[in-house]
């Protein structure tokens, strides 16, 4: 499809601010003075105020409607109406963002920009804090929700404020604090494929100034899936549970401290359960010549070994401290943070039962964080945020491999030691009542050290800094291991950010913006190589418009992304091999809303439109069935033989295909979600009913247009009555009522391409009880 010009684009983008000005300038008939915000605090929790939201995208506390950054704001009544449980479920209410999986690893993508690398030292496109923590493991992302109290996700680039790792946007959960103020709620629920839920939550004062809280929560569920090879209904059965508990002491009525410990561990299988992905041709992706009943295509259907031992098993120790200190002059804020997470798992990579290969990867490491933030106090004309940031990160990956029937054996090994060093600033100036001037920017040293991967001798070749093959030499008869050591590699950056905003009344405003975003170069030690990955660069141009008045909200927002370097991976046997796509464009139209149409009466809604293309993308991995008539030796196409190691006929190889114009992967044109909740008086209590629709248009899960997955419509729905007390409940629930069969992953590489099916239609009952 062909690009726009750079003219039609700035015209595009003039016609909607002329467009917004408009807006504003009708939204200024009849309007009231909102209440001022609630005083700022670094990273406060968002609150409502007189129905205004409250948000921290620009680390302290403000009006949503004079924030300007795209903001999708979730509250707990929202997370709860609409099924969202753990983090990934959001894509159903916000659009133009997907959580995909790359084996047990979660990668969240909003507007195009995300990322399916999985490797040491890689890291998101989209950062995930959870009350002001960043979480850099991707193996943590998709965690189940706990006490939440908001989410909030900012779209667009957030390289001023957030980092490095934020070139799609940021995700911010906010949880609740200890409270001196005894309290407690506890849920259980039962739902289909025998799914049970348990979450208590208590907090209570210990002494004057200082109180404690503490949470549980276990969910299990045999899950849907059976294997053809052994009739297994229960192989995709998994259990998730974890704890959190914090201590709050107010030191002096300025200086506080919170304390928290997080401990979480799965056995949970159920994004390894792939079967062969068929394309509309009705071809499996898979060793063309496996025997029937040895693969499985239907969605609720896998084959799987049962002596491999396919799944995943993660667990997880969280020490967090927080420091916040009323200066008088400024709110100053200190995060320290230690993280150690274990990954196991084990995964059929050719998505048949033949014993082909099956691989079993590790994924250990340890962080430190630490950030202290400093922000001005409400009320002046001059409203800004600095800080200063250390990042470490310390990770290996061992892999073991099983050929055929021999048991697993070591195939390598890599590691990385990564770390940053970060200073920004950002603030906002009111030069008159109605137009403000932003300005911020963050430098960043970024460097990655003691780099290394084992290769086992057996292996032919690896990559040398120029990205050339290197043999070993003759084939060994006995597994031995050479570690090769990778070359420091550093990278320094500045990312700026710039916007002007005009503000017609209290319940609107206008804004243009400039950011810029930063993915830190890689050293692509899990594909075996010495050739350093560069780093990524996002320019983003955004116009938006926002209306408020505490019943009715509304954003439109365009944008224009300028997308260079996008690092990318391909997976061959036991390796994920990362390259820089030369460059990529992305533009598109967003809009949400939400009205309070009477005391009972909720609806809210988005949607958006993204265009999202590369731009020159030459050399794109691409999967096909080998040409048993190539030469092996001399095609990319050739057919491996048997003696060396291949399939022979019939196997998938990994090519490369000019991709340029193609649209990126993962990245639906059109999404959008409406959502509406009612409320009325029963039996004493409060009935609230509540439903979400949620539609997505065709997009690929490949690099190269590959492996489709069509258009679909989901649908909860949800029924809540509260006695009159306020403190017991019965809920009735159901997710994908229509029982709609869709792709939530596809995994590929050259030994097979698995599909990953989301979950038919579920149900349930949930009873809670607070105090």
């Amino acid at each position: 499809m062909p690009r726009i010009s750079k003219l039609k684009r700035m015209a595009s983008l003039g016609a909607l601010a002329s467009a917004l000005v408009a807006g504003s300038a009708s939204a200024q008939t009849g309007s009231e003075v909102a209440p001022a915000a609630a005083p700022a605090s670094a990273d406060s929790t968002p609150i409502s105020q007189n129905g205004e939201i409250i948000v921290t995208a620009q680390r302290r506390a403000e009006r949503s409607v004079d924030v300007p950054i795209t903001v999708t704001t979730l509250s707990e009544e929202t997370l709860k109406e609409t099924g969202v449980r753990q983090l990934s479920d959001m894509s159903k209410v916000v659009p133009a963002l997907r959580f995909d999986k790359a084996g047990v690893y979660t990668q969240p993508t909003i507007r195009g920009v995300g990322t399916a690398i999985t490797t040491s030292g890689g890291g998101p496109n989209v950062a995930t804090y959870v009350d002001g923590f960043f979480l850099p493991s991707a193996a943590a992302t998709d965690f189940q929700l706990l006490k939440v109290q908001n989410i909030q996700v900012l779209k667009g680039p957030q390289g001023t404020l957030f980092g490095r790792n934020t070139t799609g946007g940021a995700i911010l959960v906010t949880t609740a604090e200890p409270s001196q103020d005894a309290a407690g709620e506890f849920r259980v629920s039962y739902g289909r494929f025998d799914t049970v839920e348990v979450q208590s939550y208590a907090t209570s004062g210990i002494t004057e100034g200082v109180a404690f809280d503490v949470e549980g929560l276990y969910r299990r569920s045999d899950n849907f899936q059976r294997n053809i090879i052994d009739g297994n209904d229960q192989v995709g059965k998994y259990n998730r549970w974890s704890i959190r508990t914090g201590l709050k002491a107010d030191l002096t009525p300025d200086i506080s401290v919170l304390l928290r410990y997080t401990h979480a561990q799965t056995d949970d299988p159920s994004s390894l359960m792939h079967n062969a992905f068929v394309d509309k041709q009705g071809t499996p992706w898979i060793y063309q010549f496996t025997p029937a009943g040895l693969y499985a295509t239907k969605p609720n259907e896998v084959a799987l070994n049962p002596a491999d031992g396919i799944g995943a098993r993660t667990n997880t120790d969280v020490i967090q401290g927080t420091i916040k200190a009323d200066l008088g002059f400024a709110n100053l804020t200190s995060y320290t943070q230690f993280r150690d997470e274990r990954v196991t798992s084990v995964q059929d990579l050719d998505a048949t039962a033949l014993p082909i290969f099956t691989i079993r990867i590790g994924s250990n490491s340890k962080t430190f964080t630490q950030e202290v933030l400093l922000s001005s106090k409400a009320g002046s004309p001059l409203q800004w945020t600095t800080g200063v940031y250390y990042f470490r990160n310390r990770d290996t990956w061992p892999t073991d491999a099983k050929l055929g029937t021999a048991p697993f054996a070591r195939n390598g090994e890599s590691g990385t030691l990564s770390q940053s060093i970060a200073v920004f600033g950002d603030a906002t100036y009111e030069v008159t009542p109605q137009f403000f001037v932003t300005a911020g920017a963050r430098y960043s040293h970024d460097w990655v050290d003691q780099a290394y991967f084992l290769r086992a001798l057996t292996a032919s070749v690896y990559e040398d800094e120029n990205g050339n093959a290197v043999p070993f030499g003759s084939f060994a008869t006995t597994p031995l291991y050479t570690r090769f050591n990778v070359p420091k590699l550093t990278n320094n950056r500045v990312t700026p950010r710039f916007v002007l905003r005009y503000k017609p009344n209290e319940e609107s405003s206008v804004y243009a913006s400039f950011t810029q975003g930063y993915k830190a170069g890689l050293l692509n030690v899990g594909g075996y190589s010495y050739r350093p990955v560069k780093p990524e660069k996002i320019n983003a141009y955004e116009l938006g418009y926002k209306y408020g008045d505490g019943r009715f909200t509304a954003e439109l927002s365009g944008f224009y992304y300028d997308y260079k370097n996008l690092q990318v991976s391909s997976f061959q046997a036991g390796t994920a091999r990362i390259t820089n796509a030369a460059s990529s464009e992305i533009y598109g139209i967003e809009g949400q809303a939400s009205a309070r149409v009477t005391n009972d009466l909720t609806v809210s809604g988005g949607l958006a439109w993204t265009h999202a293309r590369y731009k020159t993308f030459p050399n794109a991995p691409f999967y096909q069935f080998c040409d048993p008539a190539a030469v092996f030796g001399t095609s990319p196409v050739a057919c491996t033989p048997p003696s060396l190691g291949g399939l022979g006929p019939g196997a998938l190889v990994e090519t490369t295909k000019d991709a340029s114009g193609f649209k990126m992967q993962r990245t639906p044109a059109l999404t959008g979600n409406l959502a509406v909740s009612y409320g009325i008086d029963l039996a004493g209590g409060r009935l609230n009913l509540s439903s979400n629709l949620y539609y997505t248009s065709a997009f690929y899960f490949g690099i190269a247009e590959q492996f489709k997955q069509s258009q679909y419509a989901l649908l909860g729905v949800r029924a809540e009555w509260v006695d009159p007390s306020g403190k017991i409940s019965v809920a009735l629930f159901s997710e994908n009522v229509t029982n709609h069969r869709y792709r939530a992953a596809v995994n590929y590489a050259s030994l097979g391409v698995g599909s990953i099916w989301a979950d038919p239609i579920t149900y349930g009952l949930t009873l809670g009880v607070r105090y």
